[in-house]
């Protein structure tokens, strides 16, 4: 466990720590506890009335904020996906910041029993909580050719995603595809090396990902349910690592910011009133930090503030 907290490196850590405009006796919540790397930033700018409420929907991560911070007294620690943080009695007393680092974590990545990665053959799961939901080998089993090839195109933006699925239906008929290193061999096969550099098993990956975890829908209700939970003048500091998830980001922000609604063909829609403001433009690693961690080079991170 160690070993993981060490390899791990934080994305964006000052400027998603700066965003959330920390007061010493503030109450924040890490809805991403990961391997801490954000908490321990915050945590180290709280005074002794402040309150750090962590969040994780991975047991391994829950692991280790258990076994290094529970015995501070303002520390909160719930193994629950982030979506579920108002249903969380101890944010009933409201929040002033909430933190969301996205997508999958570099201990998930490396941990290759995990099912994340095609560098390495291990069970096909992908979960984020191995204890909820079924696998990615569970939903290629039962889904059909026209609900994976779905997937592979909306979560993951892959061209030949019905060449595919058909590939996986036909195969499956006579050994269903358990392994990863099945899968990303059936991909290989299928569409071949069409990009130096990049393995042709990077999109379906990430697709299956984003559907076996229901992360873009946990994304849209943790955000609903984080506007609800923060006080006047809290803010929301979130990085994401696909567009899709920085497009859901923008669009809450901006479609509770109070701006009028509508296309120039038809009638403005009246606003609602305003309950977010961003703070400043969308920003990006810097040279140095992607030159530093590879991983950090799709990262945005949005930041906002709520107005009432």
């Amino acid at each position: 466990m160690a070993e993981q907290v060490l390899r791990h490196i934080p994305v964006m850590l000052g400027e998603a720590v700066e965003g959330l405009a920390v007061r010493a006796g503030g109450r924040y919540l890490d809805g991403t506890f990961g391997r801490g790397g954000h908490a321990r930033a915050v945590l180290s700018r709280l005074g002794p009335d402040g309150r750090l409420l962590l969040m994780d929907r991975d047991p391994a991560a829950i692991a280790t904020a258990r076994a290094e911070f529970a015995a501070d007294a303002r520390v909160s620690i719930r193994h629950a996906n982030f979506s579920s943080l108002a249903e969380w009695d101890e944010t009933a007393a409201g929040l002033d910041g909430v933190l969301l680092d996205l997508g999958v974590s570099s201990p998930q990545l490396d941990e290759a029993a995990r099912g994340f990665s095609f560098m390495a053959d291990a069970p096909l799961d992908m979960r984020m909580d191995p204890t909820q939901g079924e696998s990615a080998a569970d939903f290629l089993a039962r889904a059909d050719e026209r609900e994976i090839a779905d997937v592979l195109w909306v979560y993951g933006e892959e061209r030949f995603s019905r060449k595919i699925a058909r590939a996986i239906v036909e195969d499956r008929a006579g050994h269903p595809l358990t392994r990863t290193g099945e899968l990303a061999g059936l991909i290989e096969r299928v569409i071949g090396r069409r990009e130096p550099g990049k393995h042709p098993a990077t999109r379906s990956f990430q697709a299956l990902r984003i559907q076996v975890n229901g992360e873009l829908d946990s994304l849209r209700q943790g955000l609903a349910s984080a506007l609800e939970r923060l006080n006047v003048g809290g803010r929301l500091s979130i990085i994401s690592f696909h567009s899709l998830e920085d497009r859901a980001v923008k669009l809450f922000i901006r479609d509770h910011s109070g701006r009028v609604q509508g296309s120039r063909r038809g009638p403005p829609i009246a606003a609602a009133p305003a309950r977010l403001a961003a703070v400043g433009k969308a920003q990006f690693p810097s040279e140095a930090e992607q030159a530093a961690n590879p991983r950090s080079r799709s990262a945005v991170l949005r930041v906002a503030e709520k107005l009432s």
